[in-house]
């Protein structure tokens, strides 16, 4: 007999408890989990269990922070334990570079509520005695930090689950999953047919192999992954009994190492650069409750390095090694939300840390799937954060890469080489041969900066060697003419009977008459900022641009409302772009136009198909730059000869070519943003200054129109100001907290150094209330905090003479 359920949960580990728990708390009792074999057996069973709130997204750090707080609720609801120790932990420094990492991040902790205090060597080894402090600067101390039991954590979340009205089915294998012509989907498994309107892939070790049941081929990979229990170490026992306290937990960033107290011996697991992928094509169904040969040789070079660190374990014995696989993401971060074109499938998997963020994740999801909103900025978890190009083999070598780093430094200006280049656009020779320093947009090759030969990009929190050559990219811009691949850009053409209502309904602007063009803000229900596109009427068909990265999850959005009738083309590598921008910009346009160009015949905001040279365009008048400028898009056979042409005819004019380090330079003092840093799902229209572009009295019920309104009405909470900072030679980059006459009110949303100002500059988000105020107001950068002020308007063209003229 089928049974039907209204969501089913695949997959019985500590992720797919939390989030068959959370549907039930979301009101929806009418689930069921399956489990091929019993809960846990998957990768959760042998886990560390170690949690932790810190994380380089504070975003995924909020959810970890709820997650951790989630444990005493569900042992009060369950009766069962989570053998939760909160012992708190301490991040080790051994190099002044590393420091200055602990000091970002406990500035990044202030604006979230965490209690994170830099504390000395020989603090850490009161609470840790087997350390040798004399290896070490300082740490970052955590009280928010422990470890649990796995086994009963998970099965804590699912008897809670079960008190709720959620079933449970164990032994139950699920060997194929179908959508039927209704829109059901079909589950077939090992206990017979299952039935639901929703499917949540949360499969662990076994996503992949899910995913590819729906013809979906996941970024998701299993690594082998060591810890070892010692025996006895006595100065722990010693420790017990004098303090009547557990050893606090270690993360030994040099060492590549995190430690802790287990029983009367010590936890010591690693993160080796020699990282080893397990299964790196097709999981077997028959893996279970085991554990994979450890390999001693591999992890040798942590054990000696923690030999240094931690004397006292080079003399104690191993008593169990434990090598399990658990599963990543190209970039560590979990893969949550829905799939474009399969309506009511869910992700929920490539969570490797799922004890510090299984809660956080069902939360999430739960939301998601009942209210239509994660109710949370999860942009660093959105499964759409990967296009096809993220294909198995792409997947494994960035996976390996991010193991191998997983406690290295990420550099602000450092790009990661595994996998690259794998996309690269048409005019990649031509950016190469100018001495582009190319970074990874999505996947595809972008030119950053361009060097002189000899010239070598070094990777610190400071300024880099990248800048006196961003400021002459900048100045050319501004002095005379430059030229930007923005082919990264995610690009759309909507065509059909019923574009103009779909697009009236998706997008909260005045749609633009033809030959005209607008900026597009895109809300959610919740009236909160989900896209920033441009948005051009061409007549046969309205042409948008927007942020590279978010392509897929544009498109998700688009296809969610899309009526029939409707064609969404998303361009994708088939369309370059050329922009061109300065004030000798039009005069460079007019050299290879095939029409008149001049401000009376083609005004600011105006756009149109026109020949350049040989090849039809589509040119708008718009820049990100803020300067005069276009942006040239054609089809990328053309695209050589297109930048050829302007880089021939624009020589005497002093043309040259601009990286998006310049880019960002530029857009940065004329107090413009971006997305992904100032426009996220978490901020309205009205408080990231948007709303001039709201057309709030529009006949079209737009999504998000009442809350908008309602924002509106209310003033929302937060405003976006740009700021000048006297930096010295680091600069705010993003996650900073703001002060305010002696009080964190704020976060700064991204930054860098406006080469035309000649100054540092940042841009963040402060409460409505003190927006206004002129004086007062600082950044903590480094350890530092920087005075800085607010640019109400912007420093460059504030009146835009120069932008339309």
């Amino acid at each position: 007999m089928t049974q039907h359920y209204r969501a089913i949960v695949i997959g019985g580990g500590v992720v797919g408890a939390s989030v068959l728990y959370h549907l039930t708390k979301k009101g929806w009792t009418d689930v069921a989990l399956l489990e091929r074999d019993v809960l846990t057996c998957g990768s959760s069973w042998h886990a560390a269990g170690g949690f932790h709130t810190l994380n380089g997204d504070p975003n995924v750090a909020k959810l970890q922070q709820y997650t951790v707080d989630l444990y005493k609720e569900i042992e009060e609801i369950s009766g069962l334990s989570c053998g939760v120790h909160l012992t708190g932990g301490v991040q080790l420094a051994k190099t002044k570079e590393r420091m200055e990492s602990l000091y970002m991040a406990q500035a990044r902790g202030r604006y979230m509520g965490m209690e994170l205090e830099i504390v000395t060597p020989e603090w850490t080894k009161e609470r840790f005695p087997i350390l040798n402090e004399k290896e070490f600067l300082g740490g970052l101390w955590d009280p928010i930090e422990g470890h649990l039991d796995p086994s009963g954590t998970t099965h804590a979340y699912a008897k809670s689950a079960r008190i709720a009205g959620a079933k449970v089915h164990e032994k139950t294998k699920v060997e194929d999953l179908r959508r039927d012509e209704t829109g059901t989907w079909r589950l077939t498994t090992s206990q017979g047919e299952f039935t639901c309107d929703h499917v949540v892939n949360a499969g662990g070790l076994w996503a992949r192999e899910v995913g590819r049941m729906v013809g979906l081929e996941l970024p998701v990979l299993a690594m082998e992954h060591h810890y070892l229990l010692t025996e006895e170490v006595p100065e722990v026992t010693a420790f017990n009994k004098e303090s009547g306290q557990e050893l606090i937990h270690i993360i030994d960033f040099e060492g590549e190492i995190y430690t802790r107290q287990e029983r009367d011996g010590v936890l010591l697991g690693t993160y080796e650069r020699a990282a080893t992928p397990w299964m790196p094509k097709e999981t077997p169904w028959n893996f279970g409750s085991e554990l994979l040969e450890p390999d001693f040789d591999r992890i040798a070079p942590s054990l000696e390095v923690a030999f240094q660190h931690f004397p006292a374990l080079e003399t104690v014995g191993i008593r169990q090694a434990i090598n399990g696989p658990f599963t990543f993401a190209p970039d560590g971060n979990p893969l949550v939300g829905p799939v474009r074109g399969l309506p009511g499938f869910w992700c929920a998997c490539a969570v490797m840390a799922g004890f510090s963020q299984g809660g956080g994740v069902g939360l999430a999801l739960s939301n998601w799937m009942v209210d239509g909103d994660p109710g949370f900025d999860v942009w660093g978890m959105d499964v759409a954060r990967y296009g096809d190009w993220a294909t198995l083999s792409y997947t494994n070598e960035k996976v390996r890469e991010n193991y191998s780093r997983r406690f290295r430094i990420r550099f602000p200006n450092e790009e990661l080489p595994a996998a690259r280049p794998l996309r690269t656009g048409a005019l990649h020779d031509r950016h190469i041969a100018l001495g582009a320093q190319m970074g990874d947009n999505w996947g595809l090759e972008t030119p950053l900066w361009y060097a002189p030969e000899g010239v070598e990009e070094t990777f610190s929190w400071r300024r880099s060697t990248d800048h006196q050559h961003v400021a002459r990219e900048v100045a050319a811009v501004r002095e005379g003419v430059g030229i930007i691949d923005i082919t990264g850009f995610s690009k759309f053409a909507v065509h059909g009977p019923g574009a103009e209502g779909f697009l009236d309904k998706v997008l909260a602007c005045k749609l633009p008459a033809e030959g005209r063009m607008t900026l597009a803000p895109m809300l959610n229900e919740n009236g909160k900022l989900i896209g920033d596109l441009s948005v051009a009427n061409l007549g046969r068909y309205y042409w948008m641009a927007g942020s590279g990265i978010a392509q897929e999850y544009y498109l998700r959005h688009f296809e969610a409302h899309r009526p029939e009738g409707v064609t969404i083309d998303a361009k994708g590598p088939a369309i370059c772009g050329i922009s061109i921008a300065g004030p000798k910009a039009r005069d460079l346009l007019a050299r290879v136009a095939g029409e008149d160009v001049s401000h009376e015949a083609f005004r600011f905001m105006a756009a149109r198909e026109m020949l350049v040279g040989h090849v039809m365009c589509t040119v708008g008048r718009v820049s990100y730059t803020g300067d005069l400028g276009y942006e040239i898009w054609m089809e990328t056979e053309f695209a050589r000869y297109v930048w050829d042409l302007l880089m021939e005819e624009g020589a005497d004019l002093g043309i040259a070519p601009v990286g998006m380090r310049a880019l960002n330079s530029l857009r940065l003092e004329k107090n413009w943003s971006s997305w992904a840093r100032e426009y996220r799902p978490i901020y309205g229209a009205l408080e990231a200054g948007l709303d001039r572009f709201v057309a709030y009295d529009k006949p079209a019920d737009f999504i998000g129109k009442a809350a908008a309104r309602a924002e509106r009405e209310s003033g929302g909470a937060l405003r976006l100001l740009t700021f000048r900072v006297d930096a010295i030679d680091s600069d705010p980059i993003g996650d900073e907290p703001i002060w305010w006459n002696g009080e964190v009110k704020g976060w700064i949303t991204s930054g860098g150094y406006a080469h035309n100002q000649g100054t540092s500059m940042a841009q963040g988000y402060v409460p409505k209330e003190i927006a206004g105020e002129a004086e007062g107001w600082e950044v903590e950068v480094l350890g530092e905090r920087l005075p800085m002020r607010p640019q109400f308007a912007p420093a460059f063209d504030a009146n835009a003479s120069r932008m339309r003229s």
